[in-house]
């Protein structure tokens, strides 16, 4: 009796964006669908996807991935490991709710910031939050307020 293999996946860590938690102040999240084609989703389980610099829009009552890059395989002969970059927007699934609810917060505003790409489990999900744009004395804070929390764990480090 012959069985398959468990295929193993090389990254089941979500893909984060570290640059919205810099740049926004984030709010509440929503986690919706991705509609992917079979070589954007090989790319995400992969962990072939950056979303810094990309943001949602709101299109004919629909949501819209803008900007997020997906490093996709290409299949040509004699060119092993061949990729190319694509930024196309990309249909998020999220409810009807959802969406009004967004497209509110979005009129007084707000900004809608990808965070997270989940890719554990059977569907590949993208976190999105809410987002009120940091000024630069604000980035500074956050800055400084990194740095010394920084500085105090490796004192206590060395003394405990």
């Amino acid at each position: 009796m012959k069985g398959k293999k468990p295929t193993k996946s090389k990254s089941t860590a979500p893909i984060i964006n570290r640059r919205a938690k810099f740049d926004y102040e984030l709010g509440d999240e929503i986690v919706a669908g991705v509609v992917l084609t079979g070589p954007e989703v090989r790319a995400a389980r992969d962990g072939h996807i950056q979303l810094k610099g990309s943001y949602v829009t709101i299109k004919n009552d629909e949501l819209w991935l803008n900007n997020a890059s997906f490093s996709l395989k290409l299949n040509e002969r004699g060119k092993a490991g061949a990729r190319t970059v694509d930024t196309e927007a990309r249909k998020l699934l999220a409810s009807r709710k959802q969406i009004t609810q967004l497209a509110l917060q979005k009129k007084s505003g707000m900004t809608i910031v990808p965070t997270k790409l989940l890719t554990k489990g059977k569907f590949i999900k993208l976190v999105i939050a809410l987002g009120k744009g940091k000024k630069s004395w604000d980035k500074r804070e956050t800055i400084k307020r990194r740095d010394l929390d920084r500085e105090y764990k490796k004192s206590t480090k060395f003394h405990a």
